[in-house]
């Protein structure tokens, strides 16, 4: 298995061009959110019945969607997992509040779609293909590259 850091040098690879880079660092979140927003539209009867409420932070895809990522992020550092837990919460939560007031699955099917356009377009920049085309994997480094990018003191 490859250490975080090989993931993140071959994802870097593809990610050079400084446009390319900030387009990345506001789509790959949306993205992110967006697949929560999703899942937390779907309910899961099974939580429901488990957990004995309708509560729409509990009761949803998302969870065990999550649960499986950190399983991966652990795997490859533990430093990582929290930043992931951290914007997982921060989008649960956000989604949670927009289900009050929006269709939140055809909500962030748009904001999925906006976002995608937005990736290809960056890479279009940079000329280069996007890392997942070489490695599915690339779809779950993405983001903690960029909580990374998020986190690490600027130079």
């Amino acid at each position: 298995m490859k250490t975080l850091q090989q993931w993140y040098d071959a994802y870097g690879k593809s990610h050079q061009n400084n446009t390319n880079k900030k387009i990345h660092y506001i789509c790959v979140p949306l993205i992110y959110f967006s697949i929560i927003g999703m899942l937390m539209a779907i309910p899961n009867t099974l939580l429901k019945k488990l957990f004995h409420t309708s509560d729409i932070c509990i009761n949803n895809w998302a969870n065990p969607f999550l649960v499986l990522l950190f399983i991966f992020y652990f795997r490859l550092d533990k430093t990582t997992v929290i930043r992931m837990l951290l914007l997982s919460f921060v989008s649960l939560m956000i989604n949670a509040f927009l289900s009050t007031t929006l269709p939140l699955f055809y909500f962030n099917l748009s904001l999925f779609g906006i976002a995608w356009a937005g990736q290809f377009y960056g890479h279009h920049l940079e000329g280069k293909k996007p890392s997942f085309f070489q490695d599915i994997q690339f779809l779950l480094i993405g983001p903690a590259w960029v909580m990374d990018n998020f986190f690490r003191p600027q130079k």
